[in-house]
């Protein structure tokens, strides 16, 4: 009898190595390279057994094509981050830490789903019928027609699916816990998860089944197990918040049928999950006016225009290295916006401890935000407070100019629906909208922006 030939995989990233070793050469990480069978695992087809190809039909470009048909939740976010709805035959990937509330999310489409016709069936692999009717009943969802399953064997679940009528979406909870014979490994591997997500997505390809699988993710924020399992899905997304705040955001990554960097607002309540129509009046919410060092920054997630205030803090340090400390932002972009304003503006910050805060825990992803982190660096420094109704956008360049960013007209037209009534941004940007209510101030280097905070100082002091 042959011998069954083995490999050794790193079960964070997915790289395979013919023997083992302490680290991982791929990403850096130790002990995490475990010894699995190769019949089962990567590499590894469903059997040993090889048979002989067919031919497959050719087809060209042009022809009829028909729009994807879509299962639409009713839930607005949801449906947002998605594109308009789950497309049948495809598969989604939900991540998020644990706790944030992914299976309550899922919980509620589901429900909201099953009220609309559609055939629902949830698979929890983490918990008991029991506890997932417990759920239900505090989200409400228990009068809804959602089939539930508790089962972790990728098997036992096709059968179990094509034993009953063919369901619109399926929900698997969590694919971390899902295990399927052909594999030798544990539960939560690679070997296991790459083939139980490769086994779900054949599924749903064939069936015409939408399906959800919920990823748990790591210390660093990506989901857990080989990141091949991205690329497999047609749709990746996020469920990101923190614990000190009661909103979540729904971030899609990655969407075959629509936009990508959509993001979905909800507030987590003891009732669940509520949507929030307008982001940008909750991120807004509870700043002051008054206060220096806080600029209002008209953002753009996707299609949706959003404003967020960047709060900053500017203090004399008494260290030989001042601290840097970044929330909600990238921490090496505040280093260059840091020594832009000080080779090119005279803005003097060696000696100072510099604290930047994205007001209520959101992330910006754009360098858009650049602007308007200098005009809350300069305001912070001089103790002036910008102006409350004004909003900033524009990405700065190494060599002191402020260049434009896209979606100018949705980011101004956002800002005058919320009472905004100035705006400060690059020169040369285009499609603008002509705002009979806002005053616009276009700014060429970096300078002009200093030059007009410390003119706002002067008025202040006269």
């Amino acid at each position: 009898m042959a011998k069954a030939k083995t490999s050794f995989i790193c079960q964070n990233c997915g790289a395979v190595y013919t023997r083992w070793q302490g680290k991982c050469d791929a990403c850096g990480e130790w002990n995490t390279i475990v010894e699995e069978s190769q019949s089962g695992g990567i590499g590894g087809g469903p059997s040993q057994a090889r048979r002989k190809g067919r031919p497959s039909a050719l087809f060209s470009l042009s022809g009829e094509t028909e729009e994807a048909p879509r299962i639409v939740s009713g839930m607005s976010e949801l449906d947002r981050v998605t594109g308009g709805g789950f497309v049948r035959g495809s598969a989604i990937l939900v991540g998020g830490d644990p706790g944030i509330g992914k299976s309550t999310l899922l919980m509620q489409a589901a429900a909201a789903l099953a009220r609309r016709g559609y055939s629902i069936v949830y698979v929890s692999g983490e918990e008991a019928v029991a506890q997932v009717r417990l759920r239900a009943q505090r989200l409400n969802a228990a009068d809804s027609n959602v089939q539930l399953m508790a089962e972790t064997n990728i098997e036992d679940i096709l059968a179990t699916l094509a034993s009953n009528a063919k369901p619109d979406l399926v929900i698997i909870d969590s694919i971390q816990t899902i295990w399927t014979d052909i594999a030798d490994s544990a539960p939560g591997t690679v070997t296991q998860v790459r083939a139980a997500a490769q086994t779900l997505i054949r599924y749903a390809k064939s069936s015409g089944t939408a399906v959800v699988l919920v990823g748990h993710v790591t210390k660093e924020g990506q989901i857990a197990g080989p990141r091949v399992v991205e690329h497999m899905v047609d749709g990746v997304i996020y469920f990101e918040g923190e614990g000190g705040h009661h909103y979540r955001i729904l971030r899609g990554v990655k969407n075959r049928f629509g936009a990508t960097d959509e993001i979905g607002v909800f507030e987590m309540g003891d009732g669940g999950l509520r949507e929030v129509s307008n982001p940008s009046e909750l991120f807004l919410g509870e700043r002051n006016t008054q206060a220096p060092g806080a600029a209002v920054f008209a953002g753009v997630e996707g299609t949706r225009p959003v404003l967020v205030e960047i709060q900053a803090l500017v203090a004399p340090s008494n260290l030989g290295t001042p601290r840097r400390s970044v929330l909600g932002w990238d921490q090496p972009r505040l280093a260059m916006v840091v020594a832009v304003l000080e080779a090119h503006c005279g803005v003097r910050l060696g000696q100072h401890d510099i604290y930047l805060n994205v007001a209520g825990g959101y992330r910006i992803n754009e360098p858009a935000a650049d602007l308007a982190v200098a005009a809350a660096l300069v305001s912070s420094l001089s103790g002036i407070a910008l102006p409350a109704d004004c909003v900033y956008f524009g990405e700065i360049s190494l060599s002191g100019a402020v260049r434009p960013v896209a979606h100018a007209a949705q980011r101004l037209k956002e800002a005058e629906k919320l009472g905004f009534r100035q705006a400060v941004f690059p020169t040369a940007s285009a499609e603008l909208p002509r705002l009979s209510g806002m005053t616009s101030t276009q700014i060429g280097p970096l300078a002009d922006l200093v030059v007009r905070v410390a003119s706002g100082l002067k008025k202040t002091n006269a």
